[in-house]
Protein backbone atom coordinates (compact mmCIF):
# COMPACT_ATOMS: atom_id res chain seq x y z
CA UNK A 1 0.00 0.00 0.00
CA UNK A 2 1.27 3.43 -0.60
CA UNK A 3 0.53 6.71 -0.42
CA UNK A 4 -0.36 8.59 -3.79
CA UNK A 5 -1.15 12.09 -4.67
CA UNK A 6 -3.61 12.45 -8.13
CA UNK A 7 -3.23 15.78 -9.88
CA UNK A 8 -6.32 16.75 -11.93
CA UNK A 9 -9.83 15.27 -11.17
CA UNK A 10 -10.57 15.56 -14.60
CA UNK A 11 -11.93 12.18 -16.36
CA UNK A 12 -8.25 10.61 -16.37
CA UNK A 13 -7.62 11.80 -12.85
CA UNK A 14 -10.89 10.77 -11.23
CA UNK A 15 -10.64 7.32 -12.61
CA UNK A 16 -6.86 6.88 -11.93
CA UNK A 17 -7.51 8.00 -8.33
CA UNK A 18 -10.76 5.98 -7.61
CA UNK A 19 -8.28 3.00 -9.13
CA UNK A 20 -5.57 2.59 -7.07
CA UNK A 21 -8.14 3.16 -4.28
CA UNK A 22 -9.56 0.52 -5.18
CA UNK A 23 -6.23 -1.75 -4.84
CA UNK A 24 -5.99 -0.76 -1.89
CA UNK A 25 -3.72 2.62 -1.71
CA UNK A 26 -4.35 5.86 0.15
CA UNK A 27 -5.07 8.57 -2.74
CA UNK A 28 -5.49 12.01 -2.74
CA UNK A 29 -6.55 13.55 -5.48
CA UNK A 30 -6.12 17.54 -5.85
CA UNK A 31 -7.63 19.56 -8.55
CA UNK A 32 -7.57 23.60 -9.11
CA UNK A 33 -11.09 23.80 -9.31
CA UNK A 34 -13.25 24.50 -5.89
CA UNK A 35 -17.06 23.37 -7.29
CA UNK A 36 -15.50 20.62 -8.67
CA UNK A 37 -13.94 19.67 -5.51
CA UNK A 38 -16.94 20.70 -3.48
CA UNK A 39 -18.64 18.29 -5.39
CA UNK A 40 -16.62 15.32 -4.92
CA UNK A 41 -16.44 15.71 -1.17
CA UNK A 42 -20.05 15.58 -0.64
CA UNK A 43 -19.94 12.72 -2.97
CA UNK A 44 -21.68 14.19 -6.13
CA UNK A 45 -19.37 12.83 -9.28
CA UNK A 46 -19.52 15.66 -11.78
CA UNK A 47 -18.81 13.56 -14.50
CA UNK A 48 -20.72 10.60 -16.13
CA UNK A 49 -18.61 7.66 -16.28
CA UNK A 50 -20.10 4.33 -15.47
CA UNK A 51 -19.44 2.70 -12.28
CA UNK A 52 -16.90 5.61 -11.19
CA UNK A 53 -19.48 6.79 -9.06
CA UNK A 54 -19.94 3.22 -7.35
CA UNK A 55 -16.27 2.73 -6.83
CA UNK A 56 -15.32 6.11 -5.59
CA UNK A 57 -18.46 5.63 -2.93
CA UNK A 58 -17.01 2.48 -1.92
CA UNK A 59 -13.33 3.83 -1.17
CA UNK A 60 -14.12 6.66 0.76
CA UNK A 61 -11.99 5.68 3.58
CA UNK A 62 -8.83 5.61 1.38
CA UNK A 63 -9.87 8.86 -1.19
CA UNK A 64 -9.72 11.84 -0.27
CA UNK A 65 -9.97 15.77 -2.67
CA UNK A 66 -8.62 18.72 -2.05
CA UNK A 67 -7.24 21.82 -3.59
CA UNK A 68 -4.24 22.60 -2.16
CA UNK A 69 -1.13 20.83 -3.58
CA UNK A 70 0.85 20.37 -0.58
CA UNK A 71 -2.00 18.80 1.34
CA UNK A 72 -2.12 16.26 -1.47
CA UNK A 73 1.78 16.18 -1.10
CA UNK A 74 1.97 15.99 2.84
CA UNK A 75 2.16 12.41 2.82
CA UNK A 76 2.91 11.08 -1.29
CA UNK A 77 5.74 8.80 -2.11
CA UNK A 78 4.03 8.68 -5.43
CA UNK A 79 2.46 11.34 -7.42
CA UNK A 80 0.24 10.78 -10.97
CA UNK A 81 0.06 13.76 -13.30
CA UNK A 82 -3.59 13.69 -15.06
CA UNK A 83 -4.20 17.00 -16.14
CA UNK A 84 -5.03 17.89 -19.76
CA UNK A 85 -2.88 19.11 -22.64
CA UNK A 86 -5.32 21.08 -24.83
CA UNK A 87 -3.79 21.78 -28.25
CA UNK A 88 -2.36 25.49 -29.21
CA UNK A 89 -3.30 27.59 -31.75
CA UNK A 90 -0.02 25.41 -33.65
CA UNK A 91 -1.73 22.24 -33.01
CA UNK A 92 1.32 21.43 -30.65
CA UNK A 93 0.17 20.16 -26.90
CA UNK A 94 -0.19 23.23 -24.25
CA UNK A 95 2.10 21.66 -21.15
CA UNK A 96 1.47 24.55 -19.22
CA UNK A 97 -0.58 22.66 -16.79
CA UNK A 98 2.12 20.05 -16.74
CA UNK A 99 4.65 22.55 -15.54
CA UNK A 100 2.35 23.68 -13.35
CA UNK A 101 2.23 20.75 -11.26
CA UNK A 102 5.91 20.14 -11.44
CA UNK A 103 6.54 23.53 -10.16
CA UNK A 104 3.93 22.15 -7.11
CA UNK A 105 6.49 19.54 -6.22
CA UNK A 106 8.86 21.70 -4.99
CA UNK A 107 9.41 20.32 -1.19
CA UNK A 108 7.23 17.46 -1.13
CA UNK A 109 8.62 15.65 1.87
CA UNK A 110 8.18 12.29 0.78
CA UNK A 111 8.06 11.93 -2.96
CA UNK A 112 10.11 9.29 -4.64
CA UNK A 113 8.56 8.98 -7.96
CA UNK A 114 7.04 11.09 -10.66
CA UNK A 115 4.25 9.16 -12.73
CA UNK A 116 3.32 11.04 -15.65
CA UNK A 117 -0.46 9.67 -17.05
CA UNK A 118 -1.27 12.66 -19.33
CA UNK A 119 -0.94 12.59 -22.54
CA UNK A 120 2.38 14.31 -23.97
CA UNK A 121 4.60 14.50 -26.88
CA UNK A 122 7.18 12.47 -27.19
CA UNK A 123 10.75 14.40 -25.47
CA UNK A 124 8.23 15.65 -22.82
CA UNK A 125 9.43 13.23 -20.38
CA UNK A 126 13.29 14.14 -20.58
CA UNK A 127 12.04 18.24 -20.15
CA UNK A 128 10.32 16.92 -17.49
CA UNK A 129 13.57 15.10 -15.86
CA UNK A 130 15.69 18.15 -16.39
CA UNK A 131 12.97 20.65 -14.38
CA UNK A 132 13.06 18.09 -11.87
CA UNK A 133 17.39 18.05 -11.50
CA UNK A 134 17.05 21.86 -11.96
CA UNK A 135 14.93 22.21 -9.02
CA UNK A 136 16.80 19.69 -6.65
CA UNK A 137 14.68 16.78 -6.64
CA UNK A 138 17.52 14.58 -8.58
CA UNK A 139 15.93 11.91 -5.86
CA UNK A 140 12.81 11.82 -7.80
CA UNK A 141 12.23 8.64 -9.94
CA UNK A 142 10.04 9.51 -13.17
CA UNK A 143 8.08 7.09 -15.55
CA UNK A 144 5.71 7.40 -18.01
CA UNK A 145 2.13 5.35 -17.40
CA UNK A 146 0.21 6.39 -20.50
CA UNK A 147 -3.68 5.62 -19.91
CA UNK A 148 -5.64 3.12 -22.78
CA UNK A 149 -8.92 4.07 -21.45
CA UNK A 150 -12.02 5.05 -23.23
CA UNK A 151 -14.97 7.18 -22.12
CA UNK A 152 -17.57 5.07 -20.67
CA UNK A 153 -15.28 2.26 -20.00
CA UNK A 154 -12.98 4.08 -18.41
CA UNK A 155 -13.44 2.04 -15.29
CA UNK A 156 -13.59 -1.31 -17.07
CA UNK A 157 -10.01 -0.51 -18.89
CA UNK A 158 -8.48 0.54 -15.95
CA UNK A 159 -8.81 -2.68 -14.26
CA UNK A 160 -9.10 -4.97 -16.76
CA UNK A 161 -6.08 -3.63 -18.85
CA UNK A 162 -4.83 -5.06 -22.52
CA UNK A 163 -1.77 -3.85 -21.44
CA UNK A 164 -0.19 -1.46 -18.85
CA UNK A 165 2.74 0.65 -20.07
CA UNK A 166 5.84 1.82 -17.86
CA UNK A 167 7.83 3.52 -19.46
CA UNK A 168 11.19 4.76 -17.23
CA UNK A 169 15.22 4.41 -17.01
CA UNK A 170 15.70 3.24 -14.02
CA UNK A 171 14.30 -0.28 -13.72
CA UNK A 172 13.78 0.43 -9.90
CA UNK A 173 11.16 2.99 -10.72
CA UNK A 174 9.61 1.08 -13.47
CA UNK A 175 9.18 -1.90 -11.01
CA UNK A 176 7.18 0.71 -8.22
CA UNK A 177 5.02 1.82 -11.28
CA UNK A 178 4.02 -2.61 -11.96
CA UNK A 179 3.79 -2.33 -8.27
CA UNK A 180 1.43 -0.04 -7.70
CA UNK A 181 -0.93 -2.04 -9.88
CA UNK A 182 -0.26 -5.16 -8.62
CA UNK A 183 -4.11 -6.94 -8.30
CA UNK A 184 -4.87 -5.88 -11.83
CA UNK A 185 -4.82 -9.24 -14.34
CA UNK A 186 -2.73 -7.28 -17.53
CA UNK A 187 0.68 -7.67 -18.73
CA UNK A 188 2.79 -4.99 -17.84
CA UNK A 189 5.04 -3.62 -21.07
CA UNK A 190 8.14 -2.39 -19.88
CA UNK A 191 9.91 0.16 -22.24
CA UNK A 192 11.57 3.69 -22.47
CA UNK A 193 10.11 7.13 -21.66
CA UNK A 194 10.28 7.77 -25.33
CA UNK A 195 8.66 5.03 -26.49
CA UNK A 196 5.56 4.93 -24.01
CA UNK A 197 4.88 8.76 -25.04
CA UNK A 198 4.90 7.24 -28.53
CA UNK A 199 2.96 4.17 -27.85
CA UNK A 200 -0.23 6.47 -26.65
CA UNK A 201 0.27 8.84 -29.59
CA UNK A 202 0.47 5.89 -32.05
CA UNK A 203 -2.11 3.94 -30.48
CA UNK A 204 -4.87 7.00 -30.97
CA UNK A 205 -3.57 7.81 -34.38
CA UNK A 206 -4.28 4.44 -35.41
CA UNK A 207 -7.61 3.82 -34.39
CA UNK A 208 -8.46 7.36 -35.53
CA UNK A 209 -6.85 5.87 -38.96
CA UNK A 210 -9.16 2.84 -38.88
CA UNK A 211 -12.29 4.93 -38.43
CA UNK A 212 -11.22 7.53 -41.42
CA UNK A 213 -10.23 4.42 -43.06
CA UNK A 214 -14.29 2.54 -43.56
CA UNK A 215 -16.02 5.75 -43.55
CA UNK A 216 -13.49 6.67 -47.30
CA UNK A 217 -14.83 2.65 -48.10
CA UNK A 218 -18.65 4.11 -47.05
CA UNK A 219 -18.63 6.59 -49.27
CA UNK A 220 -17.29 4.57 -52.46
CA UNK A 221 -19.85 1.93 -51.34
CA UNK A 222 -22.62 4.69 -51.81
CA UNK A 223 -21.62 5.39 -54.85
CA UNK A 224 -21.08 2.09 -56.11
CA UNK A 225 -24.06 0.45 -54.60
CA UNK A 226 -22.46 -1.70 -52.17
CA UNK A 227 -23.56 -2.12 -48.37
CA UNK A 228 -20.84 -1.01 -45.95
CA UNK A 229 -22.25 -3.47 -42.84
CA UNK A 230 -21.42 -6.16 -45.06
CA UNK A 231 -18.19 -4.89 -46.17
CA UNK A 232 -16.91 -4.27 -42.69
CA UNK A 233 -17.83 -7.36 -41.55
CA UNK A 234 -16.05 -9.45 -43.89
CA UNK A 235 -13.16 -7.20 -44.01
CA UNK A 236 -13.55 -7.49 -40.00
CA UNK A 237 -13.11 -12.04 -40.16
CA UNK A 238 -9.48 -11.42 -41.21
CA UNK A 239 -7.84 -11.94 -37.97
CA UNK A 240 -4.81 -9.65 -38.83
CA UNK A 241 -7.48 -6.48 -39.12
CA UNK A 242 -10.14 -7.32 -36.56
CA UNK A 243 -13.56 -5.41 -36.59
CA UNK A 244 -12.56 -2.95 -34.05
CA UNK A 245 -13.16 0.66 -35.10
CA UNK A 246 -14.59 -0.70 -38.49
CA UNK A 247 -17.59 1.30 -37.97
CA UNK A 248 -18.53 3.74 -41.10
CA UNK A 249 -20.69 7.26 -39.18
CA UNK A 250 -20.34 11.14 -39.24
CA UNK A 251 -16.83 10.75 -37.80
CA UNK A 252 -14.76 10.86 -34.34
CA UNK A 253 -14.99 13.13 -31.54
CA UNK A 254 -14.07 13.67 -28.22
CA UNK A 255 -11.21 15.00 -26.16
CA UNK A 256 -8.40 12.25 -27.02
CA UNK A 257 -8.24 11.69 -30.84
CA UNK A 258 -8.73 14.89 -32.41
CA UNK A 259 -6.25 16.30 -30.12
CA UNK A 260 -3.75 13.77 -30.21
CA UNK A 261 -3.43 13.21 -34.21
CA UNK A 262 -2.80 17.03 -33.82
CA UNK A 263 -0.40 16.66 -31.23
CA UNK A 264 1.49 13.88 -33.47
CA UNK A 265 1.16 15.91 -36.51
CA UNK A 266 2.66 18.54 -35.13
CA UNK A 267 5.44 17.13 -33.10
CA UNK A 268 6.20 15.39 -36.45
CA UNK A 269 6.10 18.82 -38.35
CA UNK A 270 8.76 20.17 -35.42
CA UNK A 271 11.50 17.36 -36.40
CA UNK A 272 10.89 18.30 -40.45
CA UNK A 273 8.50 14.96 -40.34
CA UNK A 274 4.91 15.94 -42.50
CA UNK A 275 2.98 12.38 -42.14
CA UNK A 276 0.94 12.80 -45.02
CA UNK A 277 -1.10 9.69 -44.18
CA UNK A 278 -2.04 11.45 -40.55
CA UNK A 279 -2.44 14.80 -42.05
CA UNK A 280 -5.00 12.97 -44.75
CA UNK A 281 -7.07 11.49 -41.84
CA UNK A 282 -7.80 14.28 -40.09
CA UNK A 283 -9.04 16.68 -42.83
CA UNK A 284 -11.34 13.34 -43.80
CA UNK A 285 -12.56 13.45 -40.43
CA UNK A 286 -12.79 17.04 -40.31
CA UNK A 287 -15.45 16.82 -43.73
CA UNK A 288 -17.29 13.51 -42.34
CA UNK A 289 -20.06 15.54 -40.17
CA UNK A 290 -20.02 18.06 -42.88
CA UNK A 291 -20.83 15.90 -46.11
CA UNK A 292 -23.41 14.40 -43.94
CA UNK A 293 -25.04 17.85 -43.96
CA UNK A 294 -24.39 18.09 -47.57
CA UNK A 295 -26.37 14.96 -48.32
CA UNK A 296 -29.39 16.23 -45.84
CA UNK A 297 -29.32 19.13 -48.20
CA UNK A 298 -29.46 17.33 -51.27
CA UNK A 299 -31.92 15.12 -50.24
CA UNK A 300 -34.56 17.58 -48.97
CA UNK A 301 -33.47 20.11 -51.82
CA UNK A 302 -32.26 22.64 -49.60
CA UNK A 303 -32.34 23.93 -45.84
CA UNK A 304 -33.77 27.04 -45.40
CA UNK A 305 -36.73 26.84 -43.66
CA UNK A 306 -36.06 23.17 -42.93
CA UNK A 307 -36.59 21.79 -39.45
CA UNK A 308 -34.22 19.00 -38.62
CA UNK A 309 -33.94 16.98 -35.26
CA UNK A 310 -30.32 15.93 -33.81
CA UNK A 311 -31.16 12.76 -31.78
CA UNK A 312 -27.30 12.46 -29.55
CA UNK A 313 -25.50 15.07 -29.18
CA UNK A 314 -22.00 13.54 -27.03
CA UNK A 315 -19.59 12.81 -29.00
CA UNK A 316 -19.89 8.86 -27.80
CA UNK A 317 -22.70 6.89 -25.68
CA UNK A 318 -22.33 6.54 -22.44
CA UNK A 319 -20.61 9.67 -21.51
CA UNK A 320 -21.76 13.50 -21.03
CA UNK A 321 -18.61 14.64 -23.09
CA UNK A 322 -19.01 17.24 -25.94
CA UNK A 323 -15.27 17.85 -26.83
CA UNK A 324 -15.43 17.95 -30.33
CA UNK A 325 -18.79 16.09 -31.19
CA UNK A 326 -19.35 15.84 -34.83
CA UNK A 327 -23.07 17.08 -33.09
CA UNK A 328 -21.54 20.65 -33.44
CA UNK A 329 -20.85 20.57 -36.59
CA UNK A 330 -23.84 19.55 -37.66
CA UNK A 331 -25.71 21.75 -35.83
CA UNK A 332 -23.34 24.85 -36.69
CA UNK A 333 -23.56 23.72 -40.67
CA UNK A 334 -26.88 23.34 -40.13
CA UNK A 335 -28.29 26.45 -38.77
CA UNK A 336 -25.51 28.52 -41.43
CA UNK A 337 -27.69 26.72 -44.29
CA UNK A 338 -30.62 28.18 -42.34
CA UNK A 339 -32.78 25.41 -40.71
CA UNK A 340 -34.02 25.31 -37.17
CA UNK A 341 -32.26 22.64 -35.22
CA UNK A 342 -33.87 20.73 -31.82
CA UNK A 343 -32.02 17.99 -29.90
CA UNK A 344 -31.95 15.36 -28.11
CA UNK A 345 -29.56 13.76 -25.60
CA UNK A 346 -30.00 11.72 -22.35
CA UNK A 347 -26.63 12.88 -21.00
CA UNK A 348 -25.23 16.01 -22.59
CA UNK A 349 -24.85 18.78 -20.17
CA UNK A 350 -26.93 22.19 -21.15
CA UNK A 351 -24.56 24.62 -23.14
CA UNK A 352 -25.24 28.30 -23.94
CA UNK A 353 -22.08 28.87 -26.23
CA UNK A 354 -22.55 28.32 -29.82
CA UNK A 355 -23.93 26.56 -31.77
CA UNK A 356 -26.34 25.03 -28.58
CA UNK A 357 -27.88 29.04 -27.91
CA UNK A 358 -29.67 27.99 -31.07
CA UNK A 359 -30.74 24.33 -30.89
CA UNK A 360 -33.80 23.70 -29.31
CA UNK A 361 -33.58 20.84 -26.53
CA UNK A 362 -36.31 18.53 -25.98
CA UNK A 363 -36.70 15.54 -23.33
CA UNK A 364 -37.51 13.06 -25.25
CA UNK A 365 -36.78 12.06 -29.20
CA UNK A 366 -40.76 11.94 -30.25
CA UNK A 367 -40.64 16.07 -28.90
CA UNK A 368 -37.51 16.47 -30.90
CA UNK A 369 -38.97 15.22 -33.76
CA UNK A 370 -42.02 16.57 -33.80
CA UNK A 371 -42.81 18.99 -36.86
CA UNK A 372 -39.21 18.09 -38.28
CA UNK A 373 -38.69 17.56 -41.80
CA UNK A 374 -35.96 15.51 -41.17
CA UNK A 375 -34.17 13.35 -38.20
CA UNK A 376 -30.20 12.90 -37.92
CA UNK A 377 -29.15 9.98 -35.28
CA UNK A 378 -25.68 11.42 -34.61
CA UNK A 379 -24.73 9.44 -31.42
CA UNK A 380 -25.49 5.64 -30.92
CA UNK A 381 -27.70 5.98 -27.89
CA UNK A 382 -28.82 2.25 -26.92
CA UNK A 383 -31.99 4.05 -25.98
CA UNK A 384 -32.22 4.94 -29.65
CA UNK A 385 -33.35 1.45 -30.63
CA UNK A 386 -36.46 1.06 -27.84
CA UNK A 387 -38.23 4.39 -29.33
CA UNK A 388 -41.48 3.97 -31.34
CA UNK A 389 -40.27 4.70 -34.06
CA UNK A 390 -43.71 4.77 -36.09
CA UNK A 391 -45.13 7.01 -33.52
CA UNK A 392 -41.90 9.43 -34.56
CA UNK A 393 -42.74 8.92 -38.18
CA UNK A 394 -46.33 10.29 -37.87
CA UNK A 395 -45.64 13.39 -35.64
CA UNK A 396 -42.93 14.04 -38.31
CA UNK A 397 -45.22 14.48 -41.35
CA UNK A 398 -43.26 13.18 -44.50
CA UNK A 399 -40.28 11.82 -42.13
CA UNK A 400 -36.56 11.16 -43.41
CA UNK A 401 -34.44 9.66 -41.15
CA UNK A 402 -30.33 10.24 -41.60
CA UNK A 403 -29.05 7.21 -39.37
CA UNK A 404 -25.62 8.47 -39.00
CA UNK A 405 -24.22 5.47 -37.03
CA UNK A 406 -26.21 3.00 -38.74
CA UNK A 407 -27.84 1.58 -35.62
CA UNK A 408 -30.98 1.07 -37.30
CA UNK A 409 -32.41 -1.36 -39.32
CA UNK A 410 -32.92 -0.24 -42.56
CA UNK A 411 -35.95 -2.32 -44.46
CA UNK A 412 -37.75 -1.66 -40.49
CA UNK A 413 -37.48 2.15 -40.88
CA UNK A 414 -39.05 1.69 -44.28
CA UNK A 415 -41.75 -0.17 -43.13
CA UNK A 416 -42.57 2.25 -40.59
CA UNK A 417 -42.70 5.36 -43.59
CA UNK A 418 -39.59 6.66 -43.41
CA UNK A 419 -37.08 7.65 -46.30
CA UNK A 420 -34.10 5.96 -44.62
CA UNK A 421 -30.54 7.70 -45.36
CA UNK A 422 -27.11 5.91 -43.41
CA UNK A 423 -23.52 5.99 -43.78
CA UNK A 424 -22.00 3.94 -46.93
CA UNK A 425 -25.45 2.26 -48.03
CA UNK A 426 -28.50 3.36 -50.14
CA UNK A 427 -30.79 5.51 -49.57
CA UNK A 428 -33.81 3.18 -49.24
CA UNK A 429 -38.03 4.59 -49.61
CA UNK A 430 -41.27 3.40 -49.14
CA UNK A 431 -42.96 2.77 -52.11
Amino acid sequence: MHNIAVFGAGYIGLVTGACLAQLGHRVTVRDIQPRRVDALRRGEVPIHEPGLGELIAENRERLWFTLDAHEALRAAEVAFICVDTPPTSSGDADLSRIWSVVEDLRGAPRLTTLVMKSTVPVGTGDQVRSALDAAGMAHVGYASNPEFTAEGTAVRDFLKPDRIVVGAADPAVSDLVAELHRGIDGPVQTVSVASAEMAKMASNALLATKITFINEIAAVCEATGADIEEVAVVVGLDHRLGPHFLRAGVGYGGSCFPKDARALRATASNCGLPLPLLGAVIEINDLQARRAVARLKSQLGGLRGRRVALLGLTFKPGTDDMRQAPSAVIAARLLSEGATVTGWDPMAPQLTDSPWDLVERKDSVLAAVADCDAAVLVTEWPELKDVDWGKAAEVMGDPLLFDGRNLLDPAEQVRRGFTYMSVGRRTVRPD
